[in-house]
Order: C-alpha cells, then structure tokens, then sequence
C-alpha cells in the first residue's frame, strides 16, 4: 500500500497495491500492520455504504461528540471526496484537500477525527464504503456548507447544474460557527 499525504497532512490517500490477471484483481482493503505503519491506530466500529446518482452531493459532515475517523473508499463509480479541518485549534483549520476516489484505482481517503466530510458523485451512480471509529450519533452530528466561502472547495460540478443535497445540507453552518464545534 501506497500512504501520501494529502495538502493537509493528517489527511491520507492510501493506493493499495493490486494483484490482477485476466480472471479480475485482488487487493488488501485493511491490514492492520499495513495501516499502522502508515501512522492509522484506528479501531472500527461500523462500516457504511452509501449508493447516491450523479450530482448527489453528501456533506459535509462532522461529530463534535463520538467523533469519527473514517476510511473512505468508493467501490463503484466515482466521487469527489473532500476533508476539510473543523478542529478550531488546528493550525489548519478551515483547509480543505479533496481527491477523486473510483473504483478503478480502489484508492482510499483516511479522514482524521475531527474533519468535516462529504464528497460530490461524479459518474452515473456511485456506492461509497466507509468505515468509521466511533458509532453515529445523530445529536451529535454537525454539518459544514459545502459552499461557504470562508472555505472555498473546488467542487467539479456538472457545468450548468446545482448539486443535489438533502435538506439538512443546504442548511449547512458557516466556517465561522464551526469553529465553536469543539470548545
């Protein structure tokens, strides 16, 4: 397994290494030693699958209680997948990185607890797979505008089209609120 760093550096793009012939491919999706030499101590509690169409945009989701690291792959598909820094005392906070995530490469997103998260579906239909290291808890759950300013995410978007969201995103707080989230 490939471990780069991110233009946030707690942030991680791990590229698995892939054994394929002409029956299909085989990868390690975790291993523990692998992960931990890459620095990820993680213990998980739940893994999640989200299938979205094209345009859906999930996000930007962040726990201020019970929160969660996540290990995001997209297992059919193609998402943009975004972390941005929601911890008020980080020397990055507010910074977002985003990389695309397919099923072609099965590179995965490593998203410290912390950070807020989401990700814009860019082909057909897309399923996300994600393992976290804390339950959900909905009372605790936060949510980021996926366009504020303050922050500035590139999203590729469908030219001429808005994103589709859920109600609870567009009603996303502002960069400037989410650094009371963890005070």
């Amino acid at each position: 397994m490939k471990a780069e760093s991110l233009t946030i550096p707690d942030v991680l793009l791990l590229t698995p290494c892939l054994h394929g012939d002409d029956r299909g491919l085989f990868f390690e999706a975790w291993n523990a030693r692998a992960f931990e030499g890459a620095g990820i101590q993680a213990k998980w509690v739940q893994d999640n699958v989200s299938e979205s169409a094209q345009g859906v945009l999930r996000g930007l989701h962040c726990q201020v209680q019970q929160v969660q690291g996540k290990l995001v792959r997209c297992v059919s598909g193609a998402v943009f997948d975004v972390a941005v820094d929601a911890r008020a005392h980080s020397a990055t906070f507010g910074r977002w990185c985003g990389v695309r995530l397919d099923a072609e490469t099965h590179a995965a997103m490593w998203i410290p607890a912390g950070f807020a998260h989401g990700y814009y579906v860019l082909s057909e239909r897309a399923t996300v797979h994600y393992k976290v290291t804390d339950y959900y808890a909905p009372e605790h759950e936060r949510c980021l505008r996926w366009d504020d300013p303050d922050v500035g995410i590139a999203w590729p978007l469908i030219p001429g089209t808005q994103p589709i969201l859920a109600a609870r995103d567009a009603r996303g707080e502002s960069l400037i609120q989410a650094r009371e989230w963890f005070r």
